[in-house]
């Protein structure tokens, strides 16, 4: 059977429970990028095989309900948020003023253009700054210092594609892994710039990533604790709820943790502080592109 790149197939070898698209082929063995998990494998061609329509529809319609379902709860932790901050710019009363928010700037490297596509429509959606890049896991480590200067974020996300592999070592060695000495290796790099945990928030992994080895390099969030699949668009919740969280306040790891498609098994981390400022009065002519106005 002929195939081509881009192609959506799954693995027989496991039950076709993941969906792939095709990255490259070579001879007798294909690539394969996951479709709504940030996994990459390799794969004998005749271990594949094209997905039908009809199952395709199925699959994506229940992707859509989980991801639909996950903004909805992150939707009324946000509610729940701006009933606070409201309270706390006013001081408890209800006049007629304006007020402004200065929401976090978020720097998302990602392995995947396709993935990066999907998270800048959810970072929008969720009305958040994002300055997004398209790189290879390899390139991360050299690029990311200049891109911290140019941008000044205060959350950035490095994350992509990656995989264990039990053939190359056991779960504790980091040559296991396809990409995960790249992201420690891009944190560490942007801990030797800004070493405050607070300052910079770092979410930095993708699928079975090597967990302890990301925290440890300074990351506040990272996945995989459990070497488990993650889903495309949990960086983005991660980085939202920091984002929305008030200075003042720190995010325990099961706020962050409990709105993403993965939990805990997926993800992990430590106690961090929120980054939102609120300020008044909101001045009409600003149209600062950065501040979100509300009106109380």
């Amino acid at each position: 059977m002929d195939y081509q790149i881009g192609e959506l197939v799954t693995r027989k070898s496991y039950n076709h429970d993941v969906l792939f698209r095709i990255a490259s082929i070579d001879k007798a063995m294909v690539r394969l990028y996951g479709e709504e998990y940030r996994l990459e494998a390799d794969a004998p061609i005749d271990d594949i095989t094209k997905i039908e329509k009809r199952d395709l529809e199925k699959r994506r319609k229940k992707e859509k309900e989980k991801e639909e379902f996950s903004y909805r709860l992150f939707y009324q932790d946000y509610q729940l948020m701006k009933e606070k901050r409201e309270y706390a710019a006013t001081d408890g009363y209800q006049h007629d003023a304006k007020y402004f928010q200065i929401p976090a700037k978020v720097l998302h490297l990602d392995g995947d253009s396709m993935y990066l596509r999907k998270c800048i429509g959810l970072y929008q959606r969720l009305g958040l700054h994002v300055h997004g890049v398209h790189l290879h896991e390899k390139e991360m480590p050299n690029e990311i210092v200049p891109l911290i200067k140019k941008v000044q974020p205060n959350i950035i996300v490095i994350t992509g594609h990656d995989s264990f592999s039990k053939h190359k070592g056991t779960k504790s060695d980091l040559r296991a892994y396809r990409h995960s000495k790249y992201f420690v290796e891009a944190v560490r790099e942007a801990r030797r710039l800004i070493p405050d945990l607070d300052q910079l928030v770092i979410f930095a992994g993708a699928c079975q990533s090597h967990f302890e080895s990301l925290i440890r390099a300074g990351a506040n969030f990272a996945s995989s604790p459990m070497r488990i699949n993650i889903h495309a668009l949990d960086p983005v919740y991660i980085a939202a709820k920091i984002a929305y969280t008030p200075f003042l306040e720190r995010v325990s790891v099961w706020d962050a943790l409990r709105n993403t498609l993965s939990g805990e098994k997926g993800m992990g981390g430590i106690e961090t502080k929120g980054l939102l400022r609120t300020g008044m009065p909101y001045i009409e002519e600003d149209d600062d592109e950065y501040i979100e106005v509300d009106e109380v």
